[in-house]
Formats: C-alpha cells, sequence, structure tokens
C-alpha cells in the first residue's frame, strides 16, 4: 500500500513539473507578480521526459490496483476496505489532475482576457512597428503573458508575440508611447529583450 502511495505521489509530482513553466506565467498573472514568469522556462526541455514518467508511473500504479488478487486459501483473513488516500477514486482524481496539468499548456491563453480597446490615430505618420527579440519564452502562455503586460501600454494598436520565433511585433502610436516603455513592459514578464528592429 506504501508503494502505491509512492506511486501516485511521484505521477503527481511529475505532473507538475511538466507544466511547472507553463503554469507560473498565470500564476503570476493572477498574484500580480509577472516578474516571476519565467522562474521555471528553465525546465521546458524536459517537459517531454516528465510527460512520459507521469505515463509510465500512473500507467504502473493503476495496473498494481486493477491486478488481480493472490487467493488466500485460509479463510480466516478478512478482507478490510482501504483508506481513500489508497482507493481507485483517489488515483482517478490524480490521474484526472495529471491530465488537466500536462493539457495546460495547450489551454492556458483562456486565463488572459482578450481586452477590445479603441484605438484613436490622430496621425498616421506617428505609426511605428518594432519587432523585438525576446529570450526565455518557451510556450503559449509565455506568448500570451508577453502580449497581455504590452497591451497594457496607451497607444499600443497590436501586440503579437510568438514563441516559436522568440520575438514580438508590436504596432504603436509613438506619440503615447515609446520603444524603451515596450521594452520595459516586456522586461517586465520576466522574459528579457535582447534585441530590437523597426520594421
Amino acid at each position: 500500500m506504501k508503494t502505491d502511495n509512492k506511486l501516485i505521489g511521484a505521477g503527481l509530482l511529475t505532473a507538475i513539473a511538466a507544466s511547472l513553466c507553463c503554469i507560473t506565467p498565470v500564476l503570476a498573472l493572477i498574484a500580480g507578480t509577472s516578474g516571476l514568469a519565467s522562474t521555471f522556462s528553465w525546465l521546458e526541455p524536459f517537459r517531454p521526459y516528465f510527460i512520459g514518467l507521469t505515463i509510465l508511473v500512473l500507467g504502473f500504479a493503476w495496473y498494481q490496483k486493477l491486478k488481480p488478487k493472490k487467493q488466500i486459501d485460509c479463510n480466516c483473513e478478512t478482507e478490510e476496505k482501504p483508506k481513500f488516500i489508497q482507493s481507485k477514486m483517489f488515483l482517478g482524481i490524480v490521474t484526472a489532475f495529471a491530465i488537466v496539468m500536462l493539457a495546460f499548456p495547450y489551454c492556458s491563453s483562456i486565463f488572459y482576457l482578450k481586452t477590445e480597446k479603441q484605438i484613436i490615430v490622430v496621425d498616421k505618420s506617428n505609426i511605428q512597428k518594432v519587432e523585438f527579440t525576446i529570450t526565455g519564452m518557451t510556450c503559449a502562455s509565455c506568448s500570451e503573458h508577453v502580449n497581455h503586460e504590452v497591451n497594457k501600454l496607451t497607444g499600443i494598436i497590436s501586440s503579437n508575440a510568438s514563441y516559436e520565433n522568440g520575438n514580438a511585433m508590436v504596432e504603436f502610436d509613438n506619440s503615447k508611447t515609446n520603444i524603451s516603455e515596450i521594452e520595459e513592459a516586456i522586461n517586465s514578464t520576466g522574459y528579457s529583450v535582447t534585441d530590437k528592429k523597426e520594421k
């Protein structure tokens, strides 16, 4: 029974570790401490291993739970009801939680509300488009976090961050904001601007 508990705990921990780099930006957004967002981005290269380990450990835990029990010839032992933490229901709850954690990077964008803002451009010559090269982004949640912070600034027309390309294309009215304010907003997320090019 102790082995079952250890397997369940290991499965839970590996599932959380597999998604920690993508959960942190959302938790940082909720807590209002956006600088913590990139804290666990170093775990991203290990994500496939954590996923595999989670599946292996939980699969083995289910095998242990579902395999037929050996019949005892003696009728002297009565089978007692297992504690909740040792039950199939608890293992089912842990498995469901692990699936949610593993799927989190693919659905984390729902936590970043899309706000429609009215942009009034007085002079089209003030419109500027800049590409910011950013390090530290590892998933869609990171990109959404950058977009969220940049869109808080006045004068932003559009912000399109991409973790795949490691950049953010930002279009803005330079009479209302400037490149250094945008760079500061991006850096406040915990990711770093390494280069910027006007387009």
